[in-house]
Formats: C-alpha cells, sequence, structure tokens
C-alpha cells in the first residue's frame, strides 16, 4: 500500500470513486460506475477518466484480466482518513483539536451519542497515556 504521507492531492471526485472501491476490491469500472449511480448519476467516461488519474497519482492499481481491468486502492481508508484529518485539523485550527470540537460544540452540531463516544475516546487516552 502507499503511504499516506506521500499521498497526493485527491479531488472531490476522485474520492468519490476511491470511496467506491474501498466499499469492494477489486472492481471493474463498469462497477465502480454502478456503485457511484447509485448516489447520483455519473458518466462512464468521467469515471473511466478518474480511474486512470487515481492510477498514475498511485493511489490505485489495477490488474488486466482477459479484456478487463480490475482496480483496487493501494491506500487503506483508515491511513488517508488519519492524513486528511491531521491536514484538515493542522490547516484549519492550527493542529489544535478542542477548537474544532468547541465550534461543533456551540453549533449544537454534537449529538448525545457524539458526546458520549468523545468522552469514551478520552477516558481511554487517558488510562492508556497515564
Amino acid at each position: 500500500m502507499t503511504d499516506a504521507s506521500e499521498k497526493p492531492d485527491i479531488s472531490n471526485a476522485e474520492f468519490d470513486v476511491l470511496d467506491a472501491l474501498w466499499e469492494g476490491s477489486p472492481a471493474t469500472s463498469s462497477e465502480v460506475i454502478a456503485r457511484l449511480n447509485s448516489r447520483k448519476s455519473w458518466h462512464d467516461k468521467t469515471v473511466k477518466t478518474l480511474l486512470g488519474r487515481l492510477v498514475k497519482k498511485g493511489v490505485l492499481g489495477f490488474e488486466k484480466q482477459q479484456r478487463q481491468y480490475l482496480y483496487y486502492p493501494l491506500i487503506a481508508r483508515e491511513d488517508y482518513t488519519k492524513k486528511e484529518t491531521t491536514n484538515f485539523v493542522s490547516r484549519l485550527f492550527k493542529g489544535k483539536i478542542a477548537p474544532m470540537v468547541a465550534g461543533f460544540a456551540n453549533n449544537n452540531s454534537l449529538s448525545k451519542q457524539d458526546v458520549d463516544e468523545l468522552k469514551a475516546l478520552i477516558q481511554k487516552w487517558e488510562e492508556d497515556n497515564d
């Protein structure tokens, strides 16, 4: 798998294609198109172009099987999410998580479940780091 820290920039449309492959891979372009079309309408040519871009960027790999290409991610969802989250927090909140959470709390964007999950994460962190 590609190291997430070396990940090139991925557009929103490219992310949608990658997300469709995280749902299940390897997959043909037709399978990726079908997954994407279950959410919104995508043109076949657009998806094939995006698959090619992601291969060039080193985010996807492929195998040729007879007359079809089977695509698969070269980066795990968890690795990508971690890297993107770090970049987001660093860029918008100067690397501090508390102001981000406070922003959600101040806008009433946190549910009781969110708060309970945050408390559990903090408690686990405290247990592991004391």
